[in-house]
């Protein structure tokens, strides 16, 4: 199985990195719809698809101003079925605020599907979906997403708490993807702003094993002002955990 991550960072994007955006060509399926999105058309235009799901996790703007971008990947493209998945008041938010006509007047042709309630599974097809709620200003929802015996859970926008509820259920991941937004010397911000720190992630890491992680969702200032963090040899080599970057092609 194989993702690509077309936008790493959060807020706002940095030198390299654009925001919150990822492509399984596999299940035809995407994660957020942040400013990455506008590199899904090469996808596409490279192994075509004429159906494509996207999960949002929330209605933060750096992760659905991308859904505008959907006009020109539908003009150039041979995609013609998409599917929005959400919680309903964020889709509401989005056909309301992001394609107010004054905003943007060309709304693209898709279906909203609300999720019944922040918590749920359904099918789409062979995958099995999971939804569950996140501590973060306003509400988000992770995901799991299971099919072709691999479970890949998204975890982003959230307070990285090793007692979470979420905790148990990303157990044994075959990929955790976990937003990391800063590093130790930020955790009190990250607590009162509703994100996630280094040492707070890795203890999860720890406790629920995955094969693989890939660290999300990185504070664009941290690239511009040239304080970066960087991993340990027990993170990097005991615990297989990467720092997404734009680009990266990630097998799991």
């Amino acid at each position: 199985m194989l993702i690509h991550c077309l936008g790493t960072t959060g807020f706002h994007p940095s030198p390299t990195r654009h925001t919150a955006c990822y492509y399984l060509p596999e299940w035809s399926l995407v994660l957020d719809a942040g400013t990455g999105m506008f590199r899904l058309i090469e996808r596409l235009l490279a192994e075509p698809r004429e159906s494509l799901d996207i999960l949002l996790s929330h209605a933060h703007l750096d992760h659905i101003v991308g859904l505008t971008f959907l006009v020109d990947a539908l003009a150039v493209t041979s995609l013609k079925n998409i599917r929005l998945f959400g919680e309903q008041e964020k889709l509401a938010a989005v056909r309301t605020h992001l394609y107010n006509e004054l905003i943007f007047p060309v709304k693209p042709s898709m279906e909203f599907v609300p999720l019944p309630g922040s918590s749920g599974t359904l099918a789409l097809g062979e995958i099995e979906l999971c939804w569950f709620p996140l501590e973060h200003p306003g509400g988000s929802i992770g995901y799991i997403v299971q099919a072709s015996g691999k479970k890949l859970a998204y975890v982003t926008d959230t307070v990285a708490r090793p007692d979470a509820s979420y905790v148990s259920l990303i157990q044994s991941a075959d990929l955790l993807m976990h937003e990391c937004y800063f590093g130790d010397e930020h955790q009190a911000l990250g607590e009162k702003t509703g994100h996630s720190w280094l040492s707070g992630v890795t203890q999860i890491v720890e406790k629920t094993q995955p094969k693989q992680t890939l660290l999300i969702h990185i504070n664009p200032l941290a690239e511009i002002l040239g304080c970066e963090f960087t991993l340990s040899p027990h993170q990097t080599a005991d615990l297989q955990m990467v720092v997404a970057q734009d680009g990266m092609q990630i097998e799991f």
